[in-house]
């Protein structure tokens, strides 16, 4: 059964404190994932979304990823394996920002077959909203 991961992050400040959430949901089944961290970025927030909904899915699966994140989504599909290829620099030789969370996020899209799709972000899309909502509220006051 394929497998829906609605995503997003938030940040007060960026840098500074911020919030990731995931809705997961397959067929009439839903879990709303979040978390937060006291130092960070919006980026990392977005990133940290994703991992956490897929870390989530225990056994393989086809995985829709809906966010608002262009950075991840096309991170995650378009430059990722180039990084690997090139040991983790970009095309300008700089060192790839977030490493870790990369890394992190490799392992887990490995265990799935991932499908991406990029919402606008507060658009009114319901999931997405939601997802703000919980992330926005996971940031550590």
């Amino acid at each position: 059964m394929s497998i829906d991961i609605f995503t997003d992050g938030a940040c007060s400040g960026n840098p500074g404190p911020g919030g990731w959430a995931a809705i997961l949901r397959s067929g009439h089944h839903e879990k709303e994932l979040c978390g937060g961290e006291k130092a960070t970025t919006n980026n990392r927030m977005e990133m940290m979304a994703v991992i956490e909904g897929l870390r989530a899915v225990k056994k393989g699966s086809p995985v829709t990823i809906h966010t608002d994140s262009r950075y991840v989504m096309d991170g995650a599909s378009k430059w990722l394996a180039g990084w690997k290829k090139k040991g983790w620099k970009t095309a300008g030789k700089k060192p790839v920002k977030n490493e870790d969370l990369w890394h992190m996020l490799d392992d887990e899209m490995a265990r799935h077959d991932i499908h991406w799709i990029w919402v606008a972000g507060h658009s009114g899309h319901p999931e997405n909203e939601r997802a703000d909502q919980l992330a926005r509220d996971a940031i550590p006051r």
